[in-house]
């Protein structure tokens, strides 16, 4: 299949699968690790690992920017026929990938014991801490080229080769996981050499791939480094980098909120909760990234008749998941924190009413994750920006410490459903505003809804 045909709504699922699944998968492994750590490690270590964690995805978000934007370019370049210069940006875009996360990673290394003081770890904690984020830090590089080259597979029509390569890094990593943490007894430093290892295989083989122009649509050509566009991919994909940051930076704002009403359970309770919500939105945000390239390539080639047929489809994906994600995520909610926590049977209430509460979210979130990817592919930057940092960032903020306030502890748990819910009128309001300048949707249908 090619971002190109016309889809019938089966056939664009199973175009979105490989990359849902590769989504669901990345985020597979990193529980596996979490799981190894609580369980053989203690939680000492699983409480630093959370604390670091947000702050090397927040750097980490370079390649969401510059995968996303530049995706969304591409494909749009793709449907107007200029093939040779989606090439010559996607080999720009590359090396600036590549360069910046060097870049982050001499800085960080060397302030990392500030950095675990000012995330507020102490004793055991700090020390799992400033050894987890420096060998984590050591493996910046291929994380931000995997998270990179995950967008490009879609529009290069390989994405099935993008899950094939996302599983062979995810199954070194979780062996990894095996022999260095439960085998060899290395702690947090097994995790950490187990994850760069998977990354490795997760960035090192799509390089070569690229590398190979025989029968391909895109690959590796004389780089570009045109400045205006290069702001513009930053300005389109902004908003995938911002609900980056802003999560981590949330996730940072939970765990001291957790840490005041609860203690260190509160903080593992949340990283059990954010690695299976990871799986979850995991789902939204695979078919989001899998969609987008057809998206980019239909606005493109000025098919407005495709693009309408598309939007519909996607509508329909994001109701029956809402339904199917909420069901599944309360029905397992005992079963799920029962593999984190099974050792301490408080911890496994607190987790498992912490999951059933916050699973409400998995209603709503899935029509704003789709809307912010959706402008992305339409390469409309600034109301992609609107709706990621008013979901991610501004209601989540407003939510984390004032629904304590208002409903106690638990509702720490509930913020997230109440951000998503406020965040739902910006994404209905900016569809609307839209829908005539892009024609994704028909002025009968309009007409008749309204």
């Amino acid at each position: 299949m090619q971002i190109s045909d016309k889809f019938t709504f089966f056939r664009l699922i199973r175009f979105a699968l490989p990359t849902i699944i590769m989504v669901i998968f990345t985020s597979l492994y990193g529980i596996v690790d979490g799981l190894f750590i609580s369980n053989v490690v203690g939680d000492d270590a699983f409480t630093a690992v959370n604390l670091f964690l947000p702050v090397f995805y927040m750097l980490g978000s370079i390649g969401f920017l510059l995968g996303s934007g530049g995706c969304a370019l591409i494909a749009k370049l793709f449907g107007q026929g200029d093939e040779h210069t989606a090439r010559r940006m996607f080999s720009g875009l590359f090396i600036i990938t590549a360069v910046t996360a060097a870049t982050f990673t001499a800085i960080m290394i060397p302030v990392m014991p500030r950095v675990a003081s000012a995330l507020g770890a102490k004793g055991d904690v700090y020390g799992h801490c400033v050894t987890y984020g420096r060998i984590m830090l050591a493996g910046l590089v291929p994380f931000i080229l995997q998270s990179f080259f995950q967008y490009y597979f879609a529009v290069a029509d390989r994405p099935k080769l993008g899950l094939a390569i996302t599983v062979a890094a995810g199954v070194t990593n979780m062996l990894g996981d095996f022999l260095l943490i439960y085998v060899a007894d290395m702690g947090v430093v097994g995790a950490a050499v187990a994850t760069i290892v998977g990354e490795c295989v997760g960035s090192v083989i799509p390089v070569a791939y690229f590398f190979i122009k025989k029968g391909k649509r895109l690959y590796f050509a004389k780089p570009s480094f045109n400045a205006k566009t290069i702001f513009k991919i930053c300005s389109n994909g902004s908003s995938e980098m911002i609900t980056n940051i802003s999560s981590s930076l949330v996730n940072m704002l939970y765990n001291f909120q957790l840490l005041k009403y609860i203690g260190n359970d509160g903080v593992v309770a949340y990283g059990i909760l954010m690695y299976i919500g990871f799986i979850f939105i995991g789902c939204y945000l695979g078919f989001a990234v899998g969609v987008s390239p057809i998206v980019g390539y239909n606005y493109g080639a000025n098919d407005r008749e495709q693009l309408q047929s598309i939007f519909k489809k996607c509508l329909l994906f994001y109701t029956a998941a809402a339904v199917i994600m909420t069901a599944l995520s309360e029905a397992l909610a005992s079963p799920l924190a029962y593999v984190f926590v099974n050792y301490d049977e408080n911890l496994l209430e607190l987790t498992t009413l912490a999951i059933r509460i916050y699973s409400l979210s998995f209603l709503i979130s899935g029509f704003n994750i789709f809307a912010s990817a959706f402008f992305t592919a339409l390469n409309n930057g600034p109301v992609s920006f609107i709706i990621s940092v008013s979901r991610t960032l501004l209601f989540q903020i407003g939510a984390v410490f004032l629904t304590p306030l208002i409903f106690g502890v638990n509702g720490i748990w509930s913020a997230t459903a109440v951000a998503e819910l406020l965040s739902l009128a910006i994404s209905v309001t900016m569809i609307m505003i839209y829908r005539t300048k892009y024609g994704y949707v028909k002025s009968a249908t309009l007409n008749s809804d309204a």
